[in-house]
């Protein structure tokens, strides 16, 4: 009952990542688009107040961008997971408790005394150290803060903090608040509620239990309790290992050869393979998948998957390539104009737990070294340093990304140059 959580959101993180290194950016309209500069999938809000909507298309947007002189940038995920790394590593020792909910997003575990003046501290200094500013939410349990910081970042005057528990009628805000706004619910859930007469979040804190798990089932009646003041989801400080690990791009342009093929399938199981070993786990599956453009119905279609057992469960990255490659040529057909291909790896298990056999790897072998030394010094001298033949050198294959920023934090030849 004496539960304090805060939800710190990052507002408009994409673009708020970009204008920390092109301050031009600020006060401009700024869009962020997907893989291969496809849709919009980051708006600033100033973008938010043309209308351009999430999802839009960017070719179909190109005459709205130029009118309105919206900035157009491609998206640049190692920029924001590194500057997302920073919001976190600024807000961990600020709190008894974290949980990393997403890219953007943590919920805070709070001490009694640390309520609004606290948190507003608290935003300046992550706004000081990197740049990106941020909305927090206060209250008794993580569904009243995830709407409170909806209400923070909504409310101008509120200057991105609200703490729902100091609220002298909380039960005001929350009958302002339509049940599709509440966490959890969202609009194909919100439309069953309003048929039985629950419109807004007050309706369904006062709502009947058993009413709101029939419409809702469990889950349902525990965004009710929540929203009541009745503490259910507790802070994920350490989220459960993951079951599967997939890496898969759509390629600039439409490829035939088989030979490109493997490179890119190469660079994206060694892109997987890294992810395995930064979680300590194995791989006991392999699975890879080609596609043609559903867009193009005038071309033929084709859509295999072909996926196989590892001999051990491994994270070594030449063994998974192997075993890719193998995948890949058993399911290549010639004539057809693959527009993606990607790879799955399943059965994960702890790397110090996994079951050894006669044959299979040991740990710190000579291979778990080399996969250590590969990893160590490209993080430390940026992605793909050092890499494996058969990712090729050339890869035209590679992602339209026309409008990247520059990897400011994670490439040193792109760090911002000062000069006196």
């Amino acid at each position: 009952m004496n539960a304090r959580f805060a939800l710190v959101d990052c507002n408009n993180f994409y673009a708020s990542c970009e204008r920390v290194f092109n301050p031009r950016l600020i006060g401009k309209p700024v869009v962020v688009l997907s893989n291969n500069d496809g849709c919009v999938i980051a708006r600033s809000e100033e973008a938010k107040l043309l209308g351009i909507e999430m999802g839009a298309p960017a070719f179909k947007n190109e005459e709205n961008f130029r009118r309105h002189g919206v900035q157009v940038l491609s998206s640049n995920y190692a920029l924001y997971g590194d500057m997302s790394a920073r919001v976190m590593a600024t807000l961990r020792p600020s709190a008894i408790s974290m949980e990393v909910y997403s890219i953007d997003e943590a919920f805070l575990g709070l001490e009694p005394w640390q309520g609004e003046t606290y948190c507003r501290e608290l935003r300046a200094k992550v706004r000081q150290w990197t740049g990106i500013p941020v909305s927090v939410g206060i209250a008794t349990t993580k569904t009243l803060a995830k709407l409170a910081n909806r209400i923070a970042k909504k409310t101008p005057s509120l200057k991105g903090v609200f703490d729902l528990t100091a609220s002298l009628d909380p039960d005001a805000v929350l009958a302002r608040v339509p049940c599709g706004d509440v966490w959890g619910i969202g609009k194909r859930l919100a439309e069953r509620l309003t048929a039985v007469g629950i419109q807004t979040a007050l309706d369904l804190k006062q709502a009947d239990m058993a009413l709101v798990r029939r419409e809702l089932g469990v889950v349902g009646e525990r965004t009710a309790r929540e929203l009541s003041g009745v503490s259910c989801l507790t802070l994920d400080e350490a989220p459960d290992p993951q079951k599967g690990i997939a890496t898969a791009r759509s390629f600039g342009q439409p490829i035939e050869a088989i030979e490109e093929l493997e490179q890119a399938l190469a660079t994206y199981t060694a892109r997987a393979a890294e992810k395995l070993r930064a979680g300590s786990q194995l791989a006991g599956r392999i699975q890879v998948h080609l596609e043609t453009s559903p867009f193009r119905p005038d071309q033929p279609q084709y859509f295999p998957v072909a996926q196989a057992a590892m001999p051990d469960p491994t994270s070594h990255t030449p063994a998974l390539i192997s075993a890719a490659t193998a995948l890949l040529r058993k399911i290549y057909r010639p004539g057809y104009r693959y527009k993606k291909v990607g790879v799955f790896l399943t059965e994960l298990c702890s790397a110090s737990t996994a079951q050894l056999t006669l044959f299979g790897a040991k740990p710190n072998s000579a291979y778990a070294r080399l996969d250590s030394l590969v990893d160590q010094i490209n993080r430390q001298y940026g992605s793909n340093t050092l890499r494996y033949g058969s990712m090729g050198f050339q890869q035209q294959w590679h992602m339209r990304q026309e409008r990247k920023s520059r990897a400011f934090t994670t490439r040193w030849d792109e760090l911002l140059v000062a000069r006196a």
